[in-house]
């Protein structure tokens, strides 16, 4: 049986299991201290914004300090290596987007943790589209005026991401692939150093989640082109999703969960997926998530598990269709 396999099997058992008992349990008195939680990118982009609201409900349900560090670098994989290193007892845990379980076995040749044997999935809390944006500058007001744009001067443009391997950048590429355009990759650590580029004209366009561009939108400095989730955000709904316009089921809304490092036991694991399904799904959690573009999400560890093994099989694909090369 696969390790997380095991571990949901012994998530059930847990809920099951008699409340005397529980009540002795070191579960049951978590937290009893302030409790950290790592997001591998700089403050400012999507998973730091859900991990920031996420701390602050978890904090005000614990009656303990949630504080939230940032530990930018290698596509989460300097946060990882952080938590997968902390005892497993809840009070370091990780705030993440399918980088770190998904992507990175894809994108480095040797890379320093298993993601399916060194972290434990909790509860996925939230999932958010992204907005491919612009620069002012940039001569396309539609995504088929810049795709044609693209192709009347190959190697003339460039995009940004959060890092070789993100989300944003595997977005892009899948993107580029299937129209056959060629735009330059210009990679930066994390949403708070890439949305700025483009602000300040260094990239021409990049995707991002709607927290870390609505101000710009509402001045000006950026303009939105396309969505690519399946369906039309409710925020922005007058902006098309790629899947309507130009490729039909393309769709890499990523998703947002919270994972700690292995040997959690499956006591612990049940307790803290619950509040943080909890919080997420709370009406004041899912009015102010979805005032900044993001969807509630909570559930189990086994369907976190079972959404990062989807995740994993369908970003593989991306990688190799892109033609990304492990590093």
């Amino acid at each position: 049986m696969a390790p997380w396999s095991r571990l949901a099997a012994g998530v059930a058992l847990c809920v099951a299991a008699a409340a005397p008992a529980a009540a002795q349990s070191p579960a049951a008195k978590y937290p009893e201290r302030p409790v950290r939680i790592v997001v591998g990118y700089s403050p400012g982009g999507l998973p730091d914004t859900v991990a920031r609201i996420v701390a602050q409900r978890l904090g005000e349900k614990w009656g303990q300090q949630v504080i939230v560090e940032n530990r930018p670098g290698a596509n989460t994989v300097v946060a990882a290596d952080f938590v997968i290193k902390s005892p497993p007892d809840g009070y370091t845990l990780m705030v993440s987007d399918s980088s770190t379980v998904a992507i990175n076995p894809f994108i480095y040749q040797k890379l320093s943790y298993d993601p399916m044997k060194d972290l434990t999935p909790i509860s996925m809390a939230a999932r958010a589209p992204l907005f491919l944006a612009a620069h002012p500058s940039v001569p396309a007001n539609t995504v088929q005026e810049f795709v044609s744009l693209a192709k009347s001067k190959p190697g003339g443009l460039s995009y940004g991401s959060s890092g070789i391997g993100s989300t944003h950048h595997l977005a892009m590429e899948s993107f580029k692939s299937s129209l056959g355009l060629d735009v330059v990759h210009i990679p930066y650590k994390g949403t708070g150093q890439s949305v700025p580029a483009l602000i300040g004209g260094q990239v021409a366009v990049l995707f991002s989640a709607y927290p870390s561009l609505a101000g710009y939108v509402k001045q000006g400095q950026l303009k939105l082109l396309a969505v690519n989730s399946e369906k039309r955000s409710g925020l922005a709904p007058e902006v098309p999703t790629i899947a309507e316009t130009l490729i039909p089921g393309f769709d890499f809304a990523p998703t947002i969960g919270v994972l700690g490092p292995a040997g959690m036991s499956p006591e612990l694991v049940a307790k803290i997926g619950a509040d943080v399904a909890e919080v997420v799904k709370a009406p004041a959690t899912v009015e102010h998530f979805a005032k900044i573009g993001i969807e509630s999400a909570g559930g189990s560890a086994a369907e976190y598990a079972a959404l990062l093994r989807a995740d994993t099989e369908r970003y593989g694909k991306a990688v190799k269709a892109a033609g990304v090369k492990p590093e």
